[in-house]
Parts: structure tokens; sequence; C-alpha cells
């Protein structure tokens, strides 16, 4: 166990993670040169294409060290992305220690502290590194003195490294033999084995990734899930290389994967604790959570031919992603669909995306909304994510709704915008500190309703790209939650139905009232658009009817013989309105939800 070292690498997005990982790989010489390619922990399209992880990967590096000593290195790769900060927490509860990615041009961001503050809560030890040495725009003295001042970290061990080049890169792997600890357990006690992540194999189902942390596990032993209570057979077990390589067992300390029969991926929960059926551990591993989602959206395919193939392709991602829920939905407007759970808008747009491409579906997204907490006057108490299923207001108590607390890290300059923007999100208890000259860490308490939008764009546009932004969510507050719906030609048109605040609610029915405008094909009759809450109309426009000349066979005589024809044309929109239905493109449908994404 002493040659044995468990760490993961955290950063802030776009601060170089993957590319160091591969630096890492290369130098242990896992791949020869031919079957190299960028990001090689990163197996999807979305994931190299974006340049982001959205699933964390493991590899046991073997390293021989400057004292011609040989270790075993497993290096826990994981998401930099807020959404997925969960998955983060359980990869990091399965190491010692930890690389603090900090870039040399951009200096400590948001979520270089949310990891940061994640890593020392699982008591890891920490080797700061800056990456990126190479670039013109690098300052790694600045940095190392931010490192030292506002991170408190030991200034000694700074690793200074660009993992493009590969320059500094060895020195970072004997910094991890050096300073970070070996792991803790005993082989002989009964078997403590935490999972902190799965995917799906279509030939072997799932395969577990997990850490021992007390005990010995060999092929055919009988397991026992302790949150989910299931039992299973290890049918194989063994280490990540750049394959999954078998091993007969693995014992206190080591990494690895288990695949035992398990059919799908929610099965398995990250943080679960798996131990022998024989002889179980006295008590669960402490930390475990049940993924929480929080931006719910309905999906439903363009074509109604299509709903059987959304169904069957969901079924199959949710194999994959076990965070992302769903059940049947259904609209006057668009058919039926799915509503859909996901842990905010990236992860959103990441299921999107896989479902039109690897599935070849084309869909309708609904304004994403959040759950909200409801009592009603007889003392019933109900959970809403769906505006179809808001209750009558007069039958309303009392509304709650969840609230954020999100950390920015700013250049000075740009303080007077962003608190600006967080006012106008109806922020609250902001307060500030300067963690360094020239840079200003923000806090501000926001309802996640008004981030969920486009606030991440907003930000990044008034600072110029220099803000970073991290949330957490803190609790549930009372609000004054309004239904706003949509009507075309005195019709409500479900799909477009959203809630919101009542402050915002006139601003946000005339951006969907303005866009309905521009897509609504023009009728012989005049239509009207408007938003309302209840009876109440709170905007409108109107699409202008087309009109036909019909005083032009007119010519000559008196004036009333133009009037009459003009009264008749005028009976006759009047009739035609009354019975006349307005047919809504797609195209419309997508122009609302576009914009309020």
């Amino acid at each position: 166990m002493k040659n044995i070292r468990n760490f993961s690498v955290i950063a802030h997005i776009d601060h170089g993670k993957s590319t160091l990982s591969d630096r890492m790989i290369q130098l242990c010489g896992l791949v020869t040169d031919r079957e190299f390619k960028d990001q090689l922990l990163d197996n999807m399209d979305i994931e190299r294409e974006r340049g982001i992880t959205i699933k964390s990967q493991t590899i046991c590096l073997p390293y021989t060290a400057a004292d011609g000593q040989e270790y075993a290195l497993n290096l826990v790769d994981t998401p930099g992305h807020v959404d997925f900060s969960y998955e983060v927490s359980r990869a990091l509860a399965a190491c010692e220690g930890a690389l603090l990615l900090v870039d040399a041009a951009q200096g400590i961001e948001a979520q270089t502290l949310a990891n940061l503050y994640l890593a020392m809560e699982n008591d890891l030890e920490i080797i700061p590194v800056i990456n990126k040495i190479d670039l013109p725009a690098a300052e790694p003295e600045k940095v190392a003195d931010e490192i030292e001042e506002d991170l408190g970290l030991d200034g000694e061990i700074i690793q200074k490294c660009s993992a493009k080049t590969g320059v500094g890169v060895k020195d970072i792997l004997e910094a991890i033999v050096t300073h970070l600890p070996p792991p803790e357990g005993d082989p002989d006690k009964p078997l403590e084995c935490m999972i902190f992540d799965a995917n799906y194999d279509p030939y072997r189902g799932t395969v577990i990734s997990v850490r021992i942390i007390n005990g010995t596990l060999r092929t055919g032993d009988q397991i026992y899930f302790m949150h989910n209570k299931t039992e299973h057979r290890v049918e194989e077990l063994g280490q990540f290389l750049l394959r999954r390589t078998p091993r007969k067992s693995l014992s206190a300390g080591q990494v690895g994967y288990i695949i035992a029969g398990v059919k799908t991926v929610s099965d398995t929960k990250p943080g679960d604790t798996i131990t022998h059926k024989d002889r179980p551990c006295p008590a669960p591993l402490p930390g475990f959570q049940e993924v929480q989602q929080v931006v719910f959206s309905s999906v439903y395919p363009i074509s109604t031919d299509e709903y059987e193939e959304l169904g069957a392709a969901l079924e199959k991602l949710k194999l994959n992603d076990a965070a992302l829920t769903f059940q049947k939905d259904t609209s006057a407007a668009l058919g039926f669909g799915f509503r859909c759970g996901f842990l905010g808008l990236l992860h959103l747009e990441v299921v999107q995306e896989r479902l039109e491409r690897e599935f070849d579906i084309s869909l309708i997204l609904t304004v994403p909304s959040v759950r909200y907490q409801m009592e009603l006057q007889d003392g019933t108490e109900l959970t809403v994510d769906n505006p179809s299923h808001f209750p009558d207001p007069g039958a309303i108590a009392r509304i709650e709704e969840p609230f954020i607390k999100a950390t920015i890290l700013i250049p000075e300059r740009y303080m007077g915008v962003v608190m600006n923007l967080c006012m106008e999100r109806r922020g609250e208890n902001t307060n500030y500190h300067y963690p360094m000259p020239g840079r200003i860490e923000f806090s501000c308490e926001l309802p996640l309703a008004e981030v969920i939008y486009d606030f991440y764009d907003k930000l990044k546009s008034v600072t110029q790209g220099y803000g970073s932004f991290d949330y957490e969510l803190i609790d549930y507050r009372p609000s004054d939650l309004v239904k706003l719906d949509i009507l075309v030609n005195g019709e409500k048109v479900d799909a477009l139905s959203q809630l919101t605040h009542r402050q915002r609610s006139r601003e946000r029915g005339l951006k969907a009232c303005e866009s309905l405008k521009e897509e609504i094909p023009r009728q012989m009759f005049k239509i009207a658009i408007q938003a309302a809450i209840g009876g109440s109309v709170v905007a409108r426009t109107n699409v202008a009817a087309l009109r036909k000349d019909v005083t032009a066979k007119c010519y000559g005589g008196d004036i009333s013989r133009k009037r009459k024809l003009l009264e008749k044309q005028k009976a006759g929109k009047k009739r035609m309105k009354t019975v006349g239905n307005v047919d809504i493109p797609q195209s419309a449908f997508l122009s609302v939800l576009k914009s309020e994404q």
C-alpha cells in the first residue's frame, strides 16, 4: 500500500486538467505516439468539441520514481462544471490528495475556490500547480503569491508547468510521490468499498468505479449494496489502465472497477457502500446523498411519429446517465412528450445534443423551470415543476422558491455592472471582499429561477469574459409567483405557459409576444397575441390582417357605395375571426423558447 497514490486534478473550467492528464499518461508510457490523441480520457464527441469533461474517468499510471521505486498512481479525473459538483465531491472522497491547477494567465477563479473547499472538506493533501507558464500573458510569480496569500497553501511545494509542451510534468509526478500520503486501510477487515462513478457497457452491463477503503474483494464474491439494498455476484474486477485490465482481487487502498451483472447505471448510486453479503461492515460510509435535479423541462419530438423513438432514446441515455429523470407528459399544442429533470442548464444542453446526434431526433424543449414548494389553504403541501400543474391561485397559502448562493470573481472595474445585474435578478445579502489587489470576490443570494435563463451569458458579456461564477443551493424562501399564460387569438397555448415572479412577468410576457409576432404568418383577420396572469392581460401585440382591396372595382359614383363594400368586408373579417383557427408553426415555439434560454 505504501506504493499507491490516489489523487485527483481539480480546477476551474479550461485551466488545463485534460491536457495535464494526457501528458502524465504519455510520460508513464501507457500510450504510444501513434495511438495518442488529445483529451485521451474524454470519450464523448461533445466533450472533445466543447473542450469540457462531462463524465469523470479513472486511470492507473505505473510510474518509476527517481529513487527507483515502482508506484501505482490512480488518477481520478473530475468534471469542472458546477452542474456536476456532487460527482466531483464523490471522486474526491476516493482520493488522499489533489492537484489544484491554476492558469498562469487568469489566476484564481470562482470554481478554483469551490473545488478547493470541496477538497478541504474531504481532508485532502493539496499540491498547487501553476499551468500554462508558456503563454505570453503568463504571470507565474504573481499567481504563486495569490495561492500563498489567498488560499493559504504552502508556497514551497507549488509546481510550475506547461501541460501543452510537457515542461515540468515530470516534477509534478515526483511531487505526487513525495508529498501525497499513501492510502490507509486494512485488507483483513470486513469489506468497505465506495462507489464514486459508473458507466454503461452495452455487452457487460454497468461498470462500477470503486475505491476499496477496507477489506479485500475477489472475483465470485457475493456483494451487497447498503443504500440500494440489492445483492450481486462479482463477475469481473480489475484496474483502469487505458483499457479495463482484469485482476484476481482488489484490496484496501486500491481504485478499480467491478462488473456484477447490474442492469442500469441508476441501480448504482455515487457514494453508496458495497460490502460482503456474508461478512458485512458495521455501517455504510458517510457522505452519501441522493442526486438532486434542479432544472425541469418538457421534451417533445418535432415530428409526432418520433414519440416512440424518443422514449427509447431516453431509456438508453438513462442507462448511462443516472442523474437524468423523465416521465410522460402531454400538451395540447405539441402532442406527447416527456417531462425531464436535469442537474443544470449544461446538463440539459448535453442531453438535448446527445438525443439529436446519437438518435437523430429533432426536438422542441419547453421553457426550463425549477421546483417550487407550495402550501394550500387546506394545509396540503405539494411541489410543482410544471406550469400545467400550477393550482388555482385562490387555493394557495404560501409559495417558496429555491435560492442559491452565487460566488462571482471579477476584476475590480466591473463591480458596478455585476452588482446591477444581480439586483435586476432579485439578488439579496450581497457582500464582497478583495482576495487580492485588483480582484473582487462578490457573493450574493439569488433565486435559482433567475439564474437558469441567461445569467451566465449576461455575466460573461458585462465582464468581457473575465467574470467567473460558481453556486450552491442554500434553501427555499417565500415568493410572489404567478403563472403567465400566452393567448393567441383568445386561446391559451399551454406549451408556452411559464411560472415567473410577478415583478418580471410583464417583461417576460412582452418578450414572448414579440417573438411570436415575428413567426406567426398573417391571416385575413387581425390576430391578438396576449400574455395574461389569470384574467388580467399584462402584455399584448397584434399580427396585422392581410387586406384585400375590395374598393378596386368601384370607381366613380357616390362615396356611400365604397363605404357599403368596406362595411361588408369588416363584417366578414369579424365572422372569420370568431370561427378562424390560427396554426402556430413549430418555428414560433422555438423562437419563444430560444429567447427565454
